[in-house]
């Protein structure tokens, strides 16, 4: 499977750390490699990834919504599915745990999070009013706001009143050294895409599940039907044998150092690197960046390491192994990172969220009251084309699954240890293999 190259350096924090605790040392590093390639472009943990500053798409003004019922749930809908949701939505609670802490949050909280936030998203009574504060880069904040709009309308009823910052900037800003002991009364919540673990942001999903028109990135489910459509074309033991990565190389360091370990007439680090050129791409159609049809290599991966060449020949030699790590990442991406997990995820956050806040959210007077038919009517060409593929047509007739609880003490530091040994165990066999 291929990697979603020109997607943001981010890696799912709950993914490696799910990965870790019932994942042996031997298959760590191609996990991460299989894993990282097809998630990459979704929520959680960031890189030191810069992006280069692009010029943020020119909005037009948000039109108020017209007058529209708010859809009530089903009577016989129940409270919950009766299905435990994912083990990664366990990190809701790690997320918001330094303001529960901290006994709540304030409005003074929250506006300091406006000092780099994208806009401010208000939900009362089920409507959704936005106030844009600086532009975004491309179709980020109006895809985001429209998945919070479907969440709407997927679970009337159910969405609590809120009120909160997004910055859809790639990288975490919110630095936990920062904010302790006195200082945790001015932390600020941002949400954004991406977190690490040394800063407190919030991690939302992606913008990109419901569809990245500037590069003709498909919304979640149609994706996920092709991407299991072009791994099955090519049987895994008959793809070529390197690893794979393909994206733009100039948006950050780490892209560029990646290069150097392409082959060359001196050199072959079994990885296979190609320079995606996106505004030559969208001007032929994108008919050579469709994701599932670059699941031609066995080893797809989306980020510079020492390692590239050992994990391959790893892989290559215990082929089984690796096609059955391979299998097992492919089944995580269709099942576990569904639509209906996306907005669980979505709704359990934002339900917890509500609950630390310590004031009444109110609609400020320069926010405006969206709705998705506006939106939708505002959108032209492919924008519009996947705001409505990927519109929620009715409301679900079941509630969301069940939150697992938090972590305990002792769990945190046995997934931490349990991802440092094995760490430390594949670099031990590198440096084996390197003096063999």
């Amino acid at each position: 499977m291929a990697t979603a190259a020109p997607a943001a350096d981010c890696r799912r924090r709950a993914v490696l750390s799910t990965t870790l605790s019932r994942t042996s040392a031997a298959f760590l590093f191609l996990s991460v490699v299989v894993v990282g390639a097809v998630a990459s472009a979704r929520w959680i943990t960031s890189t030191t990834t810069r992006r280069r500053p692009s010029p943020a798409r020119s909005h037009p003004p948000l039109h108020p919504a017209l007058p529209h019922p708010i859809p009530t749930p089903s009577p016989s809908a129940a409270a919950s599915n009766n299905n435990s949701c994912p083990s990664y939505f366990r990190f809701i609670h790690e997320d918001l745990r330094p303001w529960r802490a901290a006994g709540g949050i304030t409005r003074a909280m929250l506006d300091r999070a406006g000092l780099t936030a994208t806009f401010r998203l208000v939900v009362l009574g089920g409507r959704a009013y936005v106030q844009r504060l600086r532009p975004a880069f491309q179709t980020r904040d109006l895809f985001t706001i429209w998945g919070v709009l479907q969440l709407l309308r997927r679970y009337p009823g159910r969405v609590p009143d809120f009120e909160l910052m997004f910055d859809c900037v790639d990288w975490p800003v919110v630095r936990t050294h920062l904010y302790r002991g006195e200082f945790a009364k001015i932390m600020p919540p941002l949400f954004r895409y991406c977190g690490d673990d040394s800063t407190l942001d919030i991690v939302f999903p992606d913008w990109s599940f419901w569809g990245w028109p500037e590069i003709n990135i498909k919304p979640w489910d149609a994706l996920l039907q092709d991407l299991k459509d072009g791994n099955n074309r090519v049987r895994w033991l008959d793809r070529e044998p390197y690893a794979y990565w393909k994206g733009n190389p100039s948006v950050s360091v780490t892209r560029q150092e990646l290069v150097k370990c392409n082959v060359s007439s001196t050199q072959d680090w079994n990885a296979r690197i190609y320079n995606q050129d996106w505004f030559k791409e969208g001007k032929a159609g994108f008919k050579d960046s469709d994701l599932s049809n670059q699941c031609a290599h066995r080893f797809p991966f989306s980020s510079l390491t020492d390692s590239i060449k050992y994990a391959v020949d790893w892989g290559n030699s215990h082929k089984k192994l690796a096609q059955r790590i391979g299998k097992q990442a492919s089944n995580f991406i269709q099942e576990e990172l569904s639509m209906d997990h996306v907005y669980d995820y979505m709704l359990h956050l934002l339900t917890e969220y509500a609950k630390l806040l310590k004031f009444k959210p109110t609609k400020p007077p320069e926010a405006v009251d969206i709705c998705s038919e506006s939106l939708a009517c505002q959108a032209e060409g492919l924008e519009k084309k996947f705001l409505l593929e990927s519109m929620v047509k009715s409301a679900s007739d079941t509630g969301p699954c069940d939150l697992p609880p938090p972590f305990g003490a002792h769990e945190l530091t046995m997934l931490k240890q349990r991802k440092e040994n094995s760490i430390k165990q594949i670099e031990m066999w590198e440096q084996g293999a390197s003096k063999s």
